[in-house]
């Protein structure tokens, strides 16, 4: 019999991706959204296809758990989040339960659903879980490249509610044996990705700006740098890990670096466009708290799970411009897209 999945987040960018790698592997796919009446369900189901859809919300742990009875998953992706930083500071309560508490209530509701206590603990064929940390949680770092040892120190409500999860994540494995494990990912990027992101903001201003849709692009710390990869990329790592013989973590990113300067600069250059004619530094998109360098080493990706990025940052830059080219020529609003960046 296939596999049963339930990913959370499955209307965002990631989720959408894991499903389809999912499905191609022959899983049966149900995906958590909120609500009867999603209008995501519908385009999401038309883009990726077989996806089953249960009810449920990260914030109502009763709606977790009859989840979880219901789809009787063999592994659970938890990608729900509020996952735009800057939402973070705007909205620092809600970001705390979703991204933070709301791990915390997916793994009870696994636990409780599976009947384990300290007294009784999980069998070989229990529920595998998955979490989605964040290389935001490095925030300020202490060393460059980062890895799975590396110490915490966010700086951002976001940065701190995904350490929560990764913590309480780690403490349901050592304190109750369950098989849950979590992927310290990297910014990963694509033609998905929500047009509030830097990519994705960039790469739309640059298809706007191209077709006659605008005359100038907005941006703030230009000298910000990232290690940037490809979505897609980063979905087939997550299933790997759920694969392993123990639950560990991992951290997912390409190893390499560029800053927000280096992306505008190419994008516009994909676009036939010289960035410097266009391009406004504006102090309202500047961070409170800004993390100035994330990249990741990915060592331990490569040697235990066999993961290696298939996508150049050159080659996902030039993917989402001419996607996104396209996107604009069909129609001005980049929210005709299929995919949600309400995906909690």
């Amino acid at each position: 019999m296939s596999r049963r999945a339930l990913i959370t987040g499955i209307t965002g960018q990631d989720g959408s991706y894991l499903a389809e790698h999912l499905l191609g592997l022959g899983y049966e796919v149900w995906g958590l959204v909120r609500g009867q009446a999603n209008p995501h369900v519908s385009r999401l189901r038309k883009h990726i296809g077989d996806v089953q859809i249960t009810t449920g919300d990260l914030l109502d742990q009763g709606s977790l758990i009859s989840a979880v009875e219901r789809v009787e998953p063999d592994e659970v992706y938890n990608l729900g989040a509020i996952s735009y930083v800057p939402m973070s500071w705007q909205q620092p309560e809600l970001t705390t339960e979703v991204t933070g508490v709301g791990v915390q209530r997916m793994l009870e509701a696994i636990r409780v659903v599976s009947g384990i206590s300290p007294s009784r603990t999980p069998g070989r064929e229990q529920i595998r879980f998955y979490q989605a940390s964040s290389s935001e949680m490095f925030g300020m770092v202490r060393e460059t490249p980062q890895n799975e040892k590396t110490p915490f120190h966010p700086r951002s409500p976001y940065g701190v509610a995904k350490s929560f999860g990764h913590y309480i994540t780690q403490n349901y494995r050592e304190s109750y044996g369950m098989f849950a494990v979590s992927g310290i990912l990297f910014n990963h990027e694509s033609p998905r990705r929500g047009a509030e992101f830097v990519t994705r903001k960039v790469s739309l201003g640059a298809a706007r700006i191209k077709l006659g849709l605008a005359t100038e692009l907005r941006l703030g710390n230009l000298d910000a740098r990232r290690d940037w990869g490809y979505a897609g990329d980063y979905a087939r790592a997550m299933r790997m890990m759920l694969a392993q013989d123990d639950p560990e973590d991992y951290v997912i990113g390409t190893g390499h670096t560029q800053s927000v300067r280096e992306l505008v600069e190419f994008a516009f250059r994909t676009a036939g466009l010289d960035w410097e004619d266009h391009v406004v530094l504006d102090a309202r998109y500047t961070r409170p708290a800004e993390v100035d360098l994330l990249c990741a080493d990915p060592k331990k990706a490569r040697e235990q799970l066999g993961w290696e990025p298939e996508l150049s940052f050159e080659e996902l830059v030039t993917m989402m411009v001419e996607s996104d080219l396209r996107l604009l020529s069909r129609s001005t609003r980049p929210e005709d897209e299929p995919f949600s960046p309400d995906h909690w």
